[in-house]
């Protein structure tokens, strides 16, 4: 008889000496095993307010009741056919989200770092049929300091060194510009150009927000140039920076939007890749596709993720709510804050690099029952879910205040 195997809780796992899992992550010490609304609960039944929301990916809260009776009910009836055959599903999501975002077509993908790659294909085969360019020399401008996924292509034109140490050779076609700078964009630009792929808030850098008239500019200067505006609103869109999407803030529309994290409401991976016909019209059957990407769990979960956006409730809390987020961080500069760049429920916080790391001040108040991310140095990360109440936006910024005042 075989001996039955004993699974060993995630507390154990995270603790052995010969992990079973790969370590490309560096977790905190917290062990989630229930979640609702803005909180979890670890394994030992403590309390955390989620201050980070799955990188933007649970903007609204965990198991939102809406999101979870979409998926139930889906559950019930069907959840993939591959796209070799049409679902019920599918149609009425990609209208909702068009209608939502303003454009005609959309591609349906699973994560973010798909719908990049999707994206880049895009704008590649737009540039042969529709700009000219010649065969294989399409070239895309992307900014220093982004954060558009992990794949190889991807990490091919990021400037994080410990994402691309190790992984080449590297896919080319890609210039690098810095962020921020219409001067140097419009220098990289030329006949080859397909794109120019940016990030309207750079999330991973530290929430930095570029200057009132950059993304205006981005927009005129891709006109000019006969090539793509596509915005990377992976973790700034659907509601976190208080509009639907971050380039409403200047109002500007571009040619290809890019849309996951929360687009799958925290149940599924759901991407898609946005933009009008004479886009994303370039792609034909063959060219390009997904086994799950737009499957009907997927779908139906999506819609609802847009129904809650067509109110417009949730891009109001996160203006309101934001105010107070910016007003309370505002309140700790000189008092263990450095510096901070906050839009919407989102800010990035410069701690006194003599107060500790990110990653020590993330340890000090996950002690105190709110859960952050570092990034950089000595940045935090705050992106609580849009659900969260003034009261507890409150609370954790009184935490932050508190392991800052101590140091410990």
């Amino acid at each position: 008889m075989t001996a039955a195997v004993r699974t060993r809780s995630s507390a154990e796992l995270i603790s052995a000496e010969k992990p079973v899992l790969a370590h490309n992550y560096h977790p905190l010490p917290v062990v989630v095993a229930r979640a609702e609304g803005a909180f979890v609960e670890d394994v030992e039944g403590r309390r955390y307010l989620d201050m980070l929301a799955g990188y933007s990916a649970l903007n609204f809260g965990h198991r939102h009741p809406a999101l979870i009776a979409a998926a139930h009910q889906q559950l019930e009836r069907l959840t993939l056919t591959s796209r070799a055959f049409h679902n019920d599903r599918l149609a009425g999501f990609a209208e909702r989200l068009a209608g939502l975002t303003g454009l005609d077509m959309v591609l349906p993908m699973n994560t973010g770092a798909e719908a990049v790659e999707s994206g880049i294909k895009v704008a590649r085969k737009w540039a042969y049929d529709v700009k000219g360019v010649p065969a294989d020399q399409a070239t895309i401008v992307v900014a220093a300091g982004n954060f558009h996924g992990r794949t190889t292509t991807i990490v091919s034109f990021s400037t994080d060194e410990e994402a691309r140490a190790g992984f080449g050779p590297f896919t080319p076609g890609f210039r690098i510009v810095p962020y921020n700078d219409l001067t140097a964009l419009e220098a990289a630009v030329d006949e080859t150009t397909a794109a120019v792929l940016i990030e309207p808030i750079q999330g991973e850098a530290g929430v930095i927000i570029p200057d009132d008239g950059y993304l205006v500019g981005v927009r005129e200067l891709t006109r000019r140039a006969n090539c793509l505006f596509i915005a990377d609103e992976i973790q700034s869109g659907l509601g976190r920076t208080g509009h639907t999407l971050a380039v409403e803030h200047e109002m500007v529309v571009p040619d290809v939007v890019l849309l996951g994290k929360a687009l799958g409401g925290g149940i599924v991976p759901v991407s898609a890749v946005l933009a009008n016909r004479d886009v994303l019209g370039v792609l034909h059957p063959g060219e390009h596709g997904s086994t799950f990407g737009g499957n009907p769990l997927a779908a139906a979960v999506g819609t609802a993720v847009v129904e809650l956006l067509e109110t417009g409730e949730f891009q109001r809390r996160a203006t309101e709510l934001g105010a107070v987020l910016r007003d309370g961080l505002a309140g700790l500069v000189g008092h263990g804050v450095v510096g901070f760049r906050a839009r919407g429920l989102w800010a990035g916080v410069d701690v006194d690099p003599a107060l500790g790391t990110g990653r020590e001040v993330s340890a000090r108040l996950m002690r105190e029952g709110i859960l952050v991310k570092d990034t950089h140095g000595s940045t935090i990360r705050l992106a609580p879910p849009l659900t969260i109440t003034e009261e507890e936006l409150v609370a954790a910024l009184g935490s932050l205040a508190k392991v800052l005042g101590s140091g410990a």
